[in-house]
């Protein structure tokens, strides 16, 4: 029986290379907001936890001093090591590393960040507080990552269908669980904005390589959905449906 760790690792590892070349993942005016927010902190030490392609990686070198994108899949952090040749990025470096155990001492980064990450993390709290212990006194946090409803019912059905479609997905975290977790790890959330986000199923499904029987799964649970869930996630005839994102800041 594998851990989730190694899971993840599977899961991710024969698809990395799809997921440099993701519409999703590398394009977006979270990317362009990233870039700005790097730019604010000159010459920044900057940590990407669970990097994957490394598209916010590739977002924010261009303002920082270093760059360090750790992934738990070597798979993508060969995918990075590739396209930070290309990129000319000599500052900007791979490590492999859980979000839950970083192998960096205390109060080592100026500012750290996550995109669509966090919601695969098997300890969300232990990760959390390893991106507080890393970071300077006054650093900050940036969380990219898809956000679950308010309500318990869309909830249920959205973190149903995330997790037919990708079995290393562990949650989606709503804006007040979000608000709680970052204060147990002891930041200051400091501002949290929302986007919609469109998912082209079929897309979506083959990114993951998701296996027939739970593509049907997924199927059967939109066609019963009832209308608040429906109407939540926007699905039309094609099973094209809309995620919501979120930004997510906080400060040490």
């Amino acid at each position: 029986m594998k851990s989730h760790d190694q899971q993840t690792h599977s899961q991710f590892g024969t698809v990395a290379s799809a997921y440099l070349s993701s519409t999703v993942h590398a394009q977006g005016a979270d990317l362009q907001r990233a870039a700005q927010w790097a730019a604010q902190t000159p010459d920044a030490c900057v940590l990407d936890i669970g990097c994957g392609a490394g598209h916010l990686s590739f977002a924010v070198a261009p303002h920082a001093a270093s760059v360090t994108a750790v992934d738990l899949s070597p798979e993508m952090l060969d995918v990075v090591r590739i396209e930070t040749v290309k990129r000319g990025f000599n500052h900007l470096a791979v490590q492999q590393a859980s979000a839950e155990a970083l192998p960096f001492a205390d109060a080592h980064f100026d500012l750290v960040c996550t995109r669509f990450s966090a919601h695969h993390w098997g300890d969300i709290r232990a990760g959390l507080r390893e991106a507080y212990r890393v970071l300077k006194p006054g650093g900050q946090l940036v969380v990219i990552d898809i956000v679950a409803p308010e309500s318990a019912l869309c909830d249920t059905y959205m973190q149903s269908i995330e997790l037919l479609r990708d079995v290393s997905h562990v949650r989606d975290y709503s804006p007040s669980e979000w608000r709680t977790l970052l204060a147990e790890a002891g930041f200051e959330v400091t501002g949290l904005d929302t986007w919609r986000l469109r998912m082209a199923f079929a897309t979506w499904i083959a990114r993951m390589r998701t296996p027939e029987v739970q593509v049907a799964a997924i199927r059967a649970l939109f066609a019963a959905a009832p209308a608040e869930v429906r109407a939540y996630l926007n699905v039309d005839t094609e099973l094209d449906f809309d995620l919501e994102a979120g930004w997510i800041a906080a400060q040490r």
